[in-house]
C-alpha cells in the first residue's frame, strides 16, 4: 500500500514537472524587433552574421524573441544604421563602427584602426583587455550598446585599374576606402571616396573611381571587382582585422527580461566566431579561383607601407592630443598592441613564417 501511494505521488510530481517548463516559457513576453544591417544580402558572410544571430536568439528563447533582419537600404541607408538605432527607428543595427568616423574618429576602435590589431588580438582586447568597457562608455553617449558581431580577419589592399608602385602613384587616385584609411592617405595625395558596398561595382566599372577596397577574396569575387580592375593588392594595412558590431538601443536593452538579454549576448558572440571561421575557410579558395582567371596579385611596396604607417601614427598622435575621448581609448589600446606584437613575435609569427616557407 505504501509503495503504491509513493508511486502515485511520484507520477503526480512528474506530471507537474512536465508542465512547469512550458508554463515558464509562456510567462515570458513575445517581443519583435527590427535590425538594420549596413550590408547587402548577396554577402552571405558579413550580412549572414545578422541572420545567424537572429535565428539563434529565436532558438534560445523558444521563439518568443524574434528579430527581423533588413539589408542595407531596406529600412535606412546602409551608412546610417547607427543613427537609426540612436533615434529608435530600429531596435538594433549591424554595421562597421568606423563608418561613423566623421562623427568622431574614436568609433574606429570598435572596428579597425590602421596598422592595428589582428583578429585574435582585437577579440582579446575587447574581451580581456578593457576594450569592451572603454568602447561601451563611449557608445553610451549615443544611447547605444555595442556587441561583437563578427570579424573579417586581415583584409586585402583593394582593386586597382592600374599598378601602384610608389607613393607618387597615389597622387590624385580616387579610391573607395574606409574613412580612417582615407584620412591617413590624403596627405599622400589619394582622394578617398566613402561608398556603400552595394554601390562600389558600378562606380569602379564606370571609372568614377580608380580603385576600391572591400574585404577579401570571397566577398570581392561575389561583388565582381575582378571583372573591372585587374590588379589586386595586399595587405589591407588599414584593416589588419575588421570587427563588425551589433548595436542595441540602451532603452530597448533595459526593457528586455534578463533571460532575453543573456540570449542576445550569447547569440552575438556565436555570430562573431562563425563569421571569422567562414572567411578563413572561404577566402583561400576564392583567391585561387580568381588567380586562375587572370587576376594580378601584387603587394604594396615597402615605400608605400612605410609612408602610410608614418601618416597613420602622425594622425593618431595628433587626434589624441586634441580629442580626450580618442585619447582615453588610444593610450591603453596602444600599450596592448605593443604587448601583443611582442608576444606574437615570440611564438605565433615564428611558427607561421616557418610553415609558410615550406612547400
Amino acid at each position: 500500500m505504501e509503495r503504491r501511494s509513493f508511486l502515485k505521488k511520484a507520477a503526480v510530481g512528474a506530471s507537474a514537472g512536465a508542465l512547469a517548463a512550458p508554463a515558464l516559457a509562456q510567462s515570458q513576453p513575445t517581443i519583435n524587433w527590427r535590425l538594420a544591417s549596413s550590408f547587402p544580402k548577396s554577402l552571405d558572410t558579413i550580412y549572414g552574421a545578422a541572420e545567424t544571430f537572429s535565428k539563434r536568439v529565436s532558438q534560445l528563447t523558444g521563439g518568443k524573441f524574434n528579430i527581423r533582419v533588413f539589408a542595407g537600404g531596406e529600412v535606412v541607408p546602409a551608412l546610417q544604421v547607427l543613427d537609426a538605432v540612436q533615434a529608435g527607428t530600429v531596435e538594433m543595427g549591424h554595421s562597421a563602427s568606423y563608418y561613423y568616423f566623421g562623427k568622431d574618429p574614436t568609433f574606429a576602435f570598435d572596428a579597425a584602426v590602421p596598422f592595428g590589431l589582428n583578429s585574435r588580438q582585437q577579440t582579446a582586447w575587447f574581451d580581456q583587455g578593457g576594450g569592451r568597457e572603454l568602447t561601451r562608455e563611449f557608445f553610451r553617449e549615443y544611447g547605444v550598446m555595442n556587441f561583437q558581431g563578427g570579424n573579417t580577419g586581415a583584409q586585402m589592399g583593394g582593386w586597382f585599374r592600374r599598378e601602384i608602385k610608389t607613393v607618387k602613384d597615389l597622387n590624385g587616385l580616387k579610391m573607395r576606402i574606409s574613412a580612417f584609411a582615407g584620412r591617413v592617405m590624403q596627405p599622400l595625395g589619394l582622394v578617398p571616396q566613402q561608398i556603400a558596398g552595394g554601390d562600389i561595382y558600378p562606380a569602379l566599372e564606370k571609372g568614377t573611381i580608380d580603385a576600391a577596397e572591400w574585404i577579401g577574396p570571397y566577398d570581392d569575387e561575389k561583388l565582381g571587382f575582378n571583372k573591372v580592375a585587374p590588379f589586386y593588392y595586399t595587405p589591407g594595412w588599414w584593416e589588419p582585422s575588421l570587427q563588425v558590431s551589433f548595436y542595441v538601443g540602451i532603452k530597448e536593452w533595459e526593457k528586455l527580461p534578463k533571460e532575453y538579454q543573456a540570449a542576445l549576448e550569447t547569440a552575438t558572440y556565436e555570430s562573431h566566431v562563425v563569421m571569422q571561421a567562414e572567411y578563413d575557410a572561404r577566402n583561400p579558395v576564392a583567391l585561387a579561383r580568381m588567380l586562375k582567371q587572370g587576376v594580378k596579385l601584387r603587394a604594396f611596396s615597402k615605400e608605400i607601407m612605410e609612408a602610410c604607417s608614418k601618416s597613420a601614427t602622425s594622425f593618431m598622435e595628433e587626434e589624441a592630443s586634441k580629442n580626450a575621448k580618442f585619447r582615453k581609448i588610444y593610450e591603453p589600446w596602444k600599450r596592448f598592441r605593443q604587448d601583443q606584437n611582442q608576444w606574437f613575435s615570440v611564438a605565433e609569427s615564428t611558427m607561421q613564417n616557418f610553415m609558410i616557407s615550406r612547400k
